[in-house]
């Protein structure tokens, strides 16, 4: 059993492209062998900002699971869901709109930002107001202890622990809950109890941050703790009370270096993408078409590579004695444009072909992909069943 739990999802909002590939599912399938990960269809996401346009959100959902699918994502190892089929995200973000400050919604910094960037929306909504929540109740609700995420979403989890801070303060003070905690504690055994006092001291009497991960680790290794007692006693650790909901961490995750056909990042707004499975003809055309070194108007003129998208393409895809022969045969004139391209169509190619020949499989029958994402869901739900019947204890809703 993995100690950690990632979660992380996807807009469906158009095909997938190949920054897509390098920017998160490349990671996706290295943290599927490492972690216990858990990876959506955030179609409610998508409904934020394509509210007038839902049509664009049905037809992308399926094709999006194939593309994943191709990428390499294994549905033997990871969840794969939609977050739509698991309505106690809903749950969840309408009881954590209970105690949210407004002023915490304002303050995330992509609401303006995407505010200005779609200033052709209206996007005076509580849903795009509250998508931070949603969010942070797609995390919580699988007491998620990793969120990948690049530099741009630390405030967004930062938000979410904020949340689940306030929600375990608020309502993680049950009656009598230190004798409850102190009686978690005996039943470590002697050396363990002793060993977690002990850690627990240093951290509240010194603020040893070291005692404190070393006392979650020693908790995380204890399988015979019920759900309820292991919550109290990593609440006590820190103070507070029963912790509920627990606090998840970024995973910083490098950007994407996919650059587009332009030299500009590779983006759908900018119409410089190449398609996850796009056709070998398409591709190769486009590569063919690109725009070069404006100096190098004729074939016997020299150019510069750091002037030229190619070479840009070649960072991401050539190896050492590649990207020397396109330095030296670029500046010298000693190799033409269309030369120059090859390597990278045909690095491109192989890098596609996987993906197509693992693709086929589930366009050929869309009933395999059915089936994933029905086992899928299934699982996320139990997971998040669990966190809701605590959820609704904690905030006196689990009365019959």
């Amino acid at each position: 059993m993995f100690a950690d739990r990632v979660l992380s999802g996807m807009r469906p909002t158009g095909g997938l492209h190949l920054g897509h590939y390098h920017g998160v599912l490349k990671n996706w399938v290295e943290m599927q062998q490492e972690f216990q990960c858990l990876f959506f269809v955030a179609d409610w996401h998508a409904l934020t900002t394509h509210y007038d346009t839902p049509q664009i959100i049905e037809q992308s959902v399926w094709d999006m699971v194939v593309d994943w699918l191709a990428a390499g994502v294994d549905p033997a190892r990871a969840t794969l869901f939609i977050q739509s089929r698991v309505p106690e995200h809903a749950e969840l973000h309408l009881l954590l709109s209970m105690i949210t400050p407004l002023g915490w919604l304002e303050r995330v910094p992509t609401y303006k930002d995407q505010q200005e960037k779609l200033s052709e929306k209206d996007l005076s909504t509580y849903g795009f107001l509250g998508y931070p929540l949603l969010q942070s109740a797609d995390i919580l609700i699988y007491r998620a202890t990793q969120v990948p995420v690049g530099e741009d979403q630390v405030p967004h989890i930062e938000f979410t622990r904020e949340i689940a801070r306030r929600f375990n303060h608020i309502y993680g003070r049950e009656p009598g809950f230190e004798e409850k905690a102190e009686a978690a504690v005996k039943k470590l055994g002697s050396k363990k109890a002793k060993l977690y006092s002990e850690l627990r001291t240093r951290y509240l009497e010194r603020g040893d941050d070291e005692a404190l991960q070393s006392a979650k680790s020693l908790l995380d290794e204890q399988q015979s703790l019920s759900m309820g007692n292991r919550e109290r006693l990593f609440g006590y650790l820190e103070g507070g009370g029963k912790m509920i909901l627990s606090e998840p961490q970024a995973m910083l995750t490098a950007a994407s270096k996919m650059p587009g056909l332009d030299g500009q990042k590779m983006s759908k707004s900018y119409n410089n993408t190449i398609g996850l499975r796009e056709d070998e003809a398409s591709v190769t055309r486009k590569i063919r078409t690109m725009p070069t070194d404006p100096a190098r108007v004729r074939r016997t003129d020299a150019g510069n590579p750091d002037k030229c998208p190619v070479w840009q393409l070649h960072q991401v895809y050539s190896n050492a004695d590649t990207k020397e022969w396109v330095q030296k045969g670029c500046r010298s004139a000693g190799i033409g444009c269309i030369e120059c391209k090859q390597p990278v169509i045909q690095a491109v190619l192989d890098e596609q072909k996987p993906m197509r020949e693992r693709a086929q499989q589930y366009l050929d029958d869309p009933t395999l992909v059915r089936n994933i994402i029905s086992d899928g869901c299934e699982k996320a739900r139990k997971l998040a069943a669990e966190t809701m019947r605590d959820v609704r204890e904690a905030m006196g809703l689990s009365y019959s």
